[in-house]
């Protein structure tokens, strides 16, 4: 058995590195559209209409409920004409948003209903009452668990391979079949996240205990 070539792993580094820059835009990118999102989705369910919950739940079973990666291969054979980057983006934003609306509904929930009170005794509108009071309070409770999301999009990243996307696993893997080093190649890869996404970890946790989660 042939031990870690070191060589091999040098040599690939740089096309890693050039994947792992396709890894994080597509994660930074994907969990903006989650954010955004996710937040008209849970505002939206609580809008009071019927006709407006009930397709919005609809679409955010729909979305919980079927694999990131069959909405991926779903996503990328009805738009054929889409860059493969963003079918990717979109998709894991739209994904992801279905998880961060109920977040977000938890976040708008836990404000106190005295607050709601105070709103309507002060007679602001609708709009006014969430861009100045519900919403600043809402996002702040559950910014530790956004970041989490936005941790475990960025660890489902190498799904996107399966469009073409040339994000980091995708060069590994290519790597590994033009030099035979897929050891190298993927051992790489994931020191590569790991070196991104624990430090990140750590620092949602401070987070947590900062906002006294």
């Amino acid at each position: 058995m042939n031990g870690f070539d070191w060589n091999a792993a040098g040599d690939a580094l740089p096309l890693l590195l050039e994947g792992f820059r396709v890894t994080l835009l597509a994660t930074v990118l994907g969990t903006l559209v989650a954010a955004v999102l996710g937040l008209a989705v849970a505002v939206a369910g609580r809008a009071p209409s019927r006709f407006v919950t009930v397709p919005v739940r609809a679409v955010t079973e729909f979305v919980r409920s079927t694999p990131l990666l069959v909405q991926l291969v779903g996503a990328a054979a009805l738009f054929t004409s889409v860059e493969p980057l963003t079918i990717g983006i979109v998709v894991l934003g739209i994904h992801y948003a279905a998880y961060t609306s109920e977040v977000y509904r938890a976040g708008i929930d836990s404000v106190p209903k005295g607050q709601w009170e105070a709103c309507r005794a002060l007679s602001l509108g609708p709009r006014r009452t969430w861009q100045a009071v519900i919403l600043p309070q809402a996002v702040r409770n559950v910014l530790p668990a956004l970041g989490n999301y936005a941790i475990s999009m960025f660890k489902e990243t190498p799904f996107l391979a399966v469009i073409t996307v040339q994000e980091m696993v995708f060069e590994a893997r290519k790597y590994g079949a033009d030099h035979f080093a897929y050891t190298e190649a993927f051992t790489l890869a994931g020191l590569v996240f790991l070196v991104a996404s624990y430090p990140t970890s750590l620092l949602m946790r401070k987070l947590e205990k900062r906002l006294g989660h």
